[in-house]
């Protein structure tokens, strides 16, 4: 489980890196442009947890689980079901942290916010791809996700921390 959380965390440090240093500087000064481009970023984030529901909702549709309160679902149904919980977990935190944190970054690092969406949504794949072969390979894409927004959480704080 350690080496599968460390490599997330190893690969996440170096997509964001690479991604923010290859994708072009926005030249945004404005809040409400940098509001903007982040709510951006957020919904290009938000595809995971659409293609999740989208499949638990067509799994129930086509089985004895269309009724939830029967508890008819399969092994995979149920794995789907909690990596969609923990994805609208994620997405939550990432959705507030890349927000605030869009208005604090220096401008000609802006692009960071796309580096973390287009991360978050590898590593939200890779989690459930993880996970549907076996709950230990959940890990890298666990830890790439939860430790970029731990990442991102303590940026802001730190801003705040250090301009009251």
């Amino acid at each position: 489980m350690a080496v599968g959380a460390g490599s997330g965390v190893a690969l996440m440090v170096a997509a964001v890196w690479v991604l923010t240093v290859m994708l072009p500087v926005p030249g945004i000064e404005d809040a409400g442009e940098r509001l903007a481009y982040a709510l951006g970023a957020n919904v290009f984030a938000l595809i995971p947890f659409f293609v999740m529901i989208m499949m638990v909702g067509n799994e129930r549709f086509f089985s004895d689980a269309i009724d939830p309160t029967r508890h008819a679902e399969n092994r995979v149904m149920e794995i789907n079901g909690r990596v969609a919980d923990n994805t609208l977990q994620q997405n939550f935190m990432f959705a507030i942290a890349t927000l605030a944190a869009s208005t604090i970054v220096p401008p000609p690092y802006l692009q960071v916010v796309w580096a973390c969406a287009i991360w978050f949504v590898i590593a939200r794949f890779a989690f459930w791809v993880g996970y549907r072969i076996h709950p230990l390979y959940r890990a890298p894409g666990m830890a790439g996700t939860a430790y970029m927004n731990l990442g991102l959480i303590l940026y802001v704080l730190y801003h705040l921390a250090t301009h009251l």
